[in-house]
């Protein structure tokens, strides 16, 4: 099973893709195809994807059963004590995650105003 999303790519790898694959949301793309073809569509969407981002989801034969790849994307792929899993960016540009501001939540806010009534 092979699962591929694409972001921001041009019409024509989509159109390429759906040659192998079922296109089952716009840019998510969804097949079984040998490691053979794999390689190739793989291969095929970093020469085509330009400017775009794409993630890739295949089956393996693993504890996991699946293995990702990743072409200018945010999140990464990572290996922790043997299993692979995406490593989300910690908010923003300078990797520390974003401040809240004081009083975000609902209940925050009717305590303050509560308080104010007082």
């Amino acid at each position: 099973m092979v699962v591929i999303v694409l972001t921001a790519c041009p019409s024509g790898l989509r159109g390429f893709l759906t040659r192998w694959l079922l296109e089952i949301s716009a840019g998510v793309f969804v097949g079984k195809v040998s490691a053979r073809v794999r390689e190739e569509l793989w291969l095929r969407v970093l020469e085509m994807v330009k400017d775009g981002k794409a993630i890739m989801v295949h089956s393996t034969n693993g504890e996991q059963g699946l293995d990702f790849r990743v072409h200018r994307h945010e999140w990464e792929p990572v290996e922790v004590d043997g299993l692979h899993l995406m490593l989300r960016p910690a908010g923003g540009d300078s990797g520390a995650a974003p401040a809240r501001r004081k009083g975000w939540s609902n209940a925050s806010r009717r305590r303050q105003v509560s308080r104010r009534r007082k």
